[in-house]
């Protein structure tokens, strides 16, 4: 089987919400290699922190992060004056002048949202031991070994499990009401990139309907870009044309939900509600809270403790949201459905990969070797099947699940 997992790539956007390209905040405090903060102004609140993002607030998934990190330092205690945030950062150079531009401003913690700003972010921890560096979606932590940067992500795979849950109840009532478009239910699914991030959403959604209309198929078409309305708009066309009767996504513009709300097609969005502008097709979004997290790390430094070098947020640490269900769109018993099924993740009794719901060429799977220490072959080197289920982001907290499983089609694959 090709290891797909060109790595991880995130990056991505959020709906438009209020502006800032780079406001400058101040908090002081001091890191040290190991996480220790010195003086008291840490734990008073007046630590600076500093926050990199690729895109604005424009984009949903930078928007994601911002909301994120305001809602956390507003928790900590830690006025505007003390947080500076950077956008439009490119995955360049730009990335660790940015940094080192933080780290000027007294910045003791540095976030970054981006998984191209990795090497950079990187470059920086090296460069400034005292400091802190918090990089959302990288994969090089585990094996840089730096006592100052380290990786984040969450396990969103449960949350798109969830949204394939409520996709599979809207196909059963679609189904049930003789509304289906051929004869048995079939999904679209807009991606960015062949990554491992994209791969483990796009397969935990079609679980998800899976568990809920066994004989579901699922298309999926590719952008090429992390934003692209236009690319984004004609995929989920495409995929409607060839007899999609509900699209959802991993990527970053309101292009696939206009498409779905302009043809009258049920949507599940990613990273925020778009029911204001599509309200005859939205049913939920799943997305990650990246508060908890900026709350952690920061603490961490304010209590002279030291940060996970890879951290996973999860449904019990508030980290893997979904949105409101949109009642019009959404089937009955959706929410009570998936207050049950959150509840069977969150104690264990399911898993989202359990292999013996999929099969891949036809064939069971009982051992798979992921590419977990990434290099630049994308060598498998981690066994990542055990106790009956491909146990994602536990080996590092960036996704890796790169299996094609059976029912699902890729139209096109060149990114």
């Amino acid at each position: 089987m090709k290891n797909l997992d060109k790595t991880n790539m995130s990056r991505r956007s959020f709906l438009g919400l209020g502006a800032t390209g780079a406001a400058a905040l101040s908090l002081a405090a001091c890191g040290g290699g190991s996480g220790d903060a010195s003086g008291s102004d840490a734990a008073e609140g007046s630590m600076k922190v500093g926050l990199i993002c690729l895109h604005d607030e424009n984009s949903t998934y930078d928007l994601n992060f911002i909301n994120g990190f305001k809602e956390a330092m507003e928790s900590l205690g830690i006025s505007s004056d003390n947080y500076l945030i950077k956008t439009n950062i490119d995955e360049s150079d730009a990335c660790y002048d940015a940094a080192a531009e933080l780290v000027d401003a007294g910045c003791t913690v540095v976030f970054a949202d981006s998984f191209g700003h990795e090497d950079y972010l990187i470059q920086a921890a090296k460069e400034f031991p005292e400091v802190q560096f918090c990089h959302a979606t990288g994969t090089k932590a585990h094996t840089e070994k730096l006592d100052n940067y380290h990786n984040a992500f969450a396990s969103i795979y449960e949350g798109r499990f969830l949204a394939g849950v409520a996709a599979g109840l809207k196909l059963q009532e679609l189904a049930d009401a003789g509304k289906l478009k051929g004869k048995a239910p079939k999904m679209g699914y807009v991606g960015a990139y062949t990554y491992a991030e994209v791969v483990s959403g796009y397969t935990s959604f079609f679980l998800g309907a899976k568990s809920i209309v066994p004989d579901v198929t699922m298309d999926v078409t590719f952008t090429g870009s992390w934003y692209d309305e236009t690319a984004e708009k004609e995929g989920a066309n495409k995929l409607i044309d060839g007899g999609a009767d509900l699209i959802s996504q991993h990527a970053d513009s309101m292009g696939a939900p206009t498409a779905c709300e302009n043809a009258g097609i049920p949507n599940v969005s990613y990273n925020g509600s778009t029911i204001d502008a599509c309200p005859k097709t939205f049913i939920v979004s799943s997305r990650i809270n990246w508060a908890p997290y900026y709350e952690y790390a920061v603490k961490a430094v304010q209590n002279g403790s030291g940060i996970d070098a890879d951290w996973t947020g999860d449904l019990s640490t508030g980290s893997v949201e979904l949105t409101d269900i949109n009642e019009a769109v959404a089937a009955a018993g959706t929410a009570d459905k998936l207050a049950e099924v959150m509840a069977q993740l969150k104690d264990g009794s399911i898993h989202v990969y359990d292999t013996s719901t999929f099969t891949v060429d036809g064939k069971g799977l009982d051992s798979y070797e992921a590419d977990v220490d990434t290099d630049a072959d994308y060598t498998p080197d981690t066994e990542v099947i055990a106790d009956g289920y491909f146990h994602e982001s536990e080996f590092r907290s960036a996704p890796y699940f790169d299996l094609q499983i059976d029912g699902i089609e890729l139209l096109d694959q060149k990114y």
